[in-house]
Formats: C-alpha cells, sequence, structure tokens
C-alpha cells in the first residue's frame, strides 16, 4: 500500500510470494519447454528452487523468533493456544473413535447375518415351545408341589 513503511516480515512475505512466482514461471517458461540444453534448464530450475528455500527459511526464522517474544511476554497467551490445540486434538480422536466404531458394529452385523445363513433349518428354534426349551433350568418358574 503507498504511503505505509514496509516492515521486515512484510518485505520478506513479498520476497517469498516473488521467489516461488519465480519458480513457478521457471517450471511452465517456454524457453526450458523448448529448450535443448537439459543441464542450462536444471540448473537454472535449481537456482530459482534454492532462493525460494533460502527465503522460506527466514520467514520461518522471523516467525519463530515472534513465537519466542510472545512466549515470554504472554506465557498465559501460550498455554492458552496449547489447551485449544489439546481441545482440538481430542475432538479429532473423539470423532475418529466413533468412526470406527460405527464400522465395527456394521461389520458385526455383516458376520451375524452371514452366521445366520449358515445355520441349518434344524438349527433355528421354531416357535415359543423352542423358547422354553433353550432357556436355562435355572430361569424358569419352580413348579408347584400339589
Amino acid at each position: 500500500m503507498p504511503g505505509v513503511p514496509r516492515t521486515s516480515n512484510s518485505i520478506l512475505v513479498d520476497k517469498l510470494e516473488s521467489y516461488f512466482k519465480a519458480c513457478f514461471a521457471s517450471l511452465v517458461s517456454q524457453n526450458y519447454v523448448n529448450g535443448t540444453d537439459q543441464e542450462e534448464i536444471r540448473t537454472g530450475v535449481d537456482q530459482c528452487i534454492q532462493k525460494f528455500l533460502d527465503i522460506a527459511r527466514q520467514t520461518e526464522c522471523f516467525f519463530l523468533q515472534k513465537r519466542l517474544q510472545l512466549s515470554v511476554q504472554k506465557p498465559e497467551q501460550v498455554i492458552k493456544e496449547d489447551v485449544s490445540e489439546l481441545r482440538n486434538e481430542l475432538q479429532r480422536e473423539d470423532a475418529l473413535v466413533q468412526k470406527h466404531l460405527t464400522k465395527l458394529r456394521h461389520w458385526q452385523q455383516v458376520l451375524e447375518d452371514i452366521n445366520m445363513q449358515h445355520k441349518k433349518p434344524a438349527d433355528i428354534p421354531q416357535g415359543a415351545l423352542a423358547y422354553l426349551e433353550q432357556a436355562p433350568a435355572n430361569t424358569r418358574a419352580p413348579m408347584k408341589q400339589t
């Protein structure tokens, strides 16, 4: 923006963006596509990528320094961020557990259905009498003696 003083972080971001564009441009440039000297092409692309990586490291260092300053000046802010990240991680893990439980229930039902299909008709009890025959002896009502 005109009239606004440029800070080192905005210069770093601008450089990062311009080097990224240069890398991308070098990869799609007609000079490189139509070029015959593969070594020249490789050298040019490698130089662009190296410049981009260098400015990316500088940008990362800048943000790490700011993070360190923040942790010294406002340690409670860092703790709040950590707690927030842990809560988000717990929510993601809970969602993953629920997803796995849903799949587990589905496959348990599939296995149960397969087992029911493979049972012989003689194995499947019929009617109320069959239900009573399957009940354990201790659940039957005692008979009255007269």
